[in-house]
């Protein structure tokens, strides 16, 4: 369907048609609104049952509010604003709590982890999401009129009519369509169309491509329609980089004939792509730009782990008549210490603090407007400051300009903090921050006098976010690792310290919210004694068979198949026991679950810990990373006895396969010149990939016989199923784990830059390097 409703046939699986586009660009618009919200439900429930059911589909309604109250948090808008818009958007608005709820509201959206609503982001999604919503609109006839009531429902500009309702459109006016390079140079002389489709063409291009796509698709958030984009990219430039590998080969005619294919490749992305591109809205132009390598890239990934990693402040934290009880105590310290004015971070929202001393700095705090003069802000970037204080005793001063007593405010960022490089950098990103002016009281207490926005100046924000890159560069040199660095920063340690091994410890699957705190305290190991004969353990002769099979499975002199025969054997018994324990459990007193704290050694210590969160997912247990230095090495892994000892068997047979693959598959794959610990890590998380799935699907396999084999037979009254008890003892794991954590912060995207990703996968499937060979199968849960 398209977006007006009417049904569009697909033309090809290339995504070369308009129609394609613009079906891929409708459908993740629209899970896009799903999942906003679904925030929206979630995160304001009082406010998500009083939005209007008059302005269409609720869902989208719903999508736009919580966008437009994140971009009032970014834009650091008192919450009386947000208050205004919402009733009347809210039909009898006034009648309700609307402020309690828009306070509930915005107090949480940090929480979600939900890039839409980082502050740097949520103003264009707010203008992409209304101009989504007004496309939906049944319109009068009179546009004006249409537009002056959605505007004053809104209390915002609606994006009208332009090139951004039909991006795939635009080519149109440079008299092409919407086609890829291939189809491009069907146009160009026959020597030049034969070369480029040759080379576009070629097998290694083509894994090139889905590489470089691979690659990006994370920070596109599955926009169809942005990948096609991204994909036509990588082919230009893969054409260009063999065209420049050529160039400097053969006569001169030769080189003539390859600038004149450097010249067709400009021209389709002048006249096709780049249109294509200006087109798009501004939310989805920068998504495209940050997918891409290079420092735009770079300053999304490390935003996007220094928001994850950071301590999200609750409900208070957005209350605009109080201070909040952090705020209070580190101004105390600060005024203590003599420090008037610091930076600091609310959620995504950059703020900066100043206590306020004299009448003169009162008069000028409320006089000033937020603008970036010079006369009242100094931002210090390292022992560099682009802007100069403002001298009062200057003759160039006219009484016109804003000012501040001297010497104003001082911001200053240390450029050997990782945490304040990233603050930073969120303020570059943003273009403002949020100006706090607090003021001592004759108590000794602190009171905030004003808040507002402050902002920078285009050109400074420039400067300070590439000397921010380039200092977080030398510090972490991987964005993945950077709550490592503000974990380490926090407890006293240099940043960018790493292990022996050099392997730092990156977000994992689950983390404890307090970094650097200590790790709860090891259970102590059970003597072996105890672990044969305990009624919630594996039998000892079962795991010796298992054991058994796992060791044929990984000699190398076994064949393919019977490698493969000897894992499925295993694995299968694994799966069937910890089932049919589970079922003998059901209905008897037994222990519960119980949670061990388990070592790992390097190398590879991230991946390591991955592939045994995986495998004990997959078995029905849950892991957390606990943080913290001394932690880095550790799992904190919780389940029933059974599926923990089984995950711990599984996991170290495969531990050593996917160690001794990687280095076989470094010597005969990696690509010359690639970083060998890249291609490494890639390859080990396409071989997980492959292996628990593997274990997944055994596990699948082995619930649907327990339950055909548990069917009561006629006249026979049947007991609980397997999947409810399942369901039962997931429900015990999950709550002694939240007695532990009752904080976890959400998973962290997997990000990798090597080209072994897919030969990992090739290897965990075909076996072909020695160890035992795993089928299809989706990621794991």
């Amino acid at each position: 369907m398209n977006e007006e409703g009417d049904h569009v046939t697909v033309r090809g699986a290339d995504g070369s048609s308009e129609y394609d586009f613009q079906w891929a660009r409708t459908q993740w618009l629209g899970s896009r609104v799903e999942e906003l919200a679904q925030v929206m439900e979630a995160a304001g429930p009082d406010l998500y049952k009083l939005l209007p059911t008059d302005f269409g589909d609720e869902r989208l309604v719903a999508a736009v509010t919580v966008a437009r109250l994140a971009a009032d948090e970014a834009r650091a808008q008192h919450v009386s604003e947000s208050v205004g818009w919402l009733e009347r958007l809210i039909p009898g608005g006034h009648l309700h709590d609307v402020e309690g709820a828009a306070r509930q509201l915005r107090s949480r959206i940090a929480w979600g982890g939900e890039p839409a609503l980082w502050s740097w982001n949520a103003r264009g999604w707010e203008e992409l999401l209304l101009w989504w919503w007004r496309r939906h609109q049944p319109g009068t006839g009179d546009q004006a009129r249409d537009f002056a009531g959605w505007r004053a429902r809104w209390s915002a500009d609606i994006p009208s009519n332009g090139a951004v309702d039909r991006p795939e459109q635009a080519p149109r006016g440079h008299g092409r369509e919407l086609v890829t390079p291939a189809e491009f140079f069907l146009g160009e002389s026959e020597p030049l169309r034969l070369l480029a489709q040759a080379v576009l063409n070629a097998p290694a291009t083509a894994a090139a491509v889905q590489d470089a796509v691979m690659l990006r698709e994370e920070h596109l958030q599955g926009a169809g329609h942005l990948e096609w984009v991204a994909e036509q990219q990588a082919r230009i430039e893969l054409l260009e980089a063999w065209r420049r590998e050529h160039q400097a080969e053969g006569s001169e005619a030769a080189r003539a004939f390859l600038a004149e294919l450097s010249e067709a490749g400009k021209r389709y992305m002048s006249l096709v792509l780049q249109p294509v591109i200006d087109a798009l809205s501004a939310c989805e132009r920068a998504l495209l730009a940050d997918s891409k390598h290079g420092a735009r890239r770079s300053a999304a990934d490390y935003l996007g782990a220094f928001l994850d990693a950071q301590e999200q402040p609750g409900e208070e934290g957005w209350d605009d008549g109080r201070l909040s009880a952090d705020v209070l105590r580190l101004a105390g310290e600060s005024r203590q210490q003599g420090t008037l004015t610091w930076h600091d971070m609310s959620g995504s929202v950059p703020v900066w603090y100043h206590i306020v001393t004299s009448r003169e700095e009162r008069a000028a705090a409320l006089a000033y407007s937020g603008q970036p003069t010079a006369s009242v802000l100094r931002v210090v970037a390292g022992e560099v400051s682009p802007a100069t204080t403002f001298d009062l005793f200057d003759d160039t001063w006219a009484e016109s300009e804003e000012w501040y007593p001297r010497p104003g405010i001082e911001i200053r960022y240390d450029e050997d903090s990782p945490a304040g490089l990233c603050a930073l950098l969120a303020l570059c990103q943003l273009g403002q921050a949020k100006l706090e002016f607090l003021i001592e009281q004759s108590d000794g207490s602190i009171q905030r006098l004003r808040s507002l926005r402050a902002h920078v100046r285009p050109d400074d924000a420039v400067a300070w976010r590439r000397w921010a890159l380039s200092r977080l560069a030398g510090l972490v040199p991987e964005p993945e690792d950077l709550a490592d660095a503000l974990a380490q920063e926090q407890s006293g340690f240099p940043a960018g310290e790493v292990d022996e091994e050099g392997d730092d410890w990156g977000p994992g699957e689950r983390r404890s919210q307090s970094d650097g705190a200590p790790a709860p305290e090891a259970p102590t190991p059970e003597p072996a004694s105890t672990r044969r004969t305990t009624a919630q353990g594996l039998p000892e002769a079962l795991l010796d068979k298992v054991r058994a099979l796992l060791r044929k499975a990984e000699n190398p002199a076994a064949g393919e198949e019977e490698a493969r025969a000897y894992l499925d054997k295993a694995t299968e018994l694994m799966a069937k026991y910890g089932i049919e324990q589970a079922m003998l459990d059901d209905g008897v007193e037994h222990a519960g679950p119980v949670d061990r704290i388990i070592d790992l050694c390097p190398p590879y210590v991230k991946e390591v810990r991955r592939l045994l969160s995986w495998i004990g997912s997959e078995m029905r247990c849950r892991s957390v990373h606990p943080g913290g230095k001394d932690n880095k090495h550790r799992v904190h892994l919780f389940g029933f006895e059974s599926d923990i000892h089984a995950s711990e068997v599984l996991f170290a047979s495969l531990r050593l396969q996917m160690l001794d693959g990687a280095d076989r598959a470094d010597r005969l794959h990696r690509p010359v010149g690639e970083d060998a610990r890249a291609y490494k890590r890639s390859w080990m998380l396409g071989f997980i990939r492959e292996v628990t799935a593997r274990v997944g699907l055994a596990q699948q396999a082995a619930r649907t016989a327990a339950e055909r084999e548990a069917e009561p037979a006629v006249g026979e009254e049947g007991g609980r199923s397997v999947a409810l008890v399942l369901a039962d003892r997931t429900s015990e794991v999950d709550s002694r784990l939240a007695t532990h954590y009752p904080k976890l912060r959400k998973p962290s995207p997997t990000k990798f830059k090597g080209t072994g990703y897919r030969q990992g996968i090739a290897d965990g499937r075909n076996a072909d390097i020695g160890s035992p060979a795993f089928g299809e199968g989706g990621w794991p849960a």
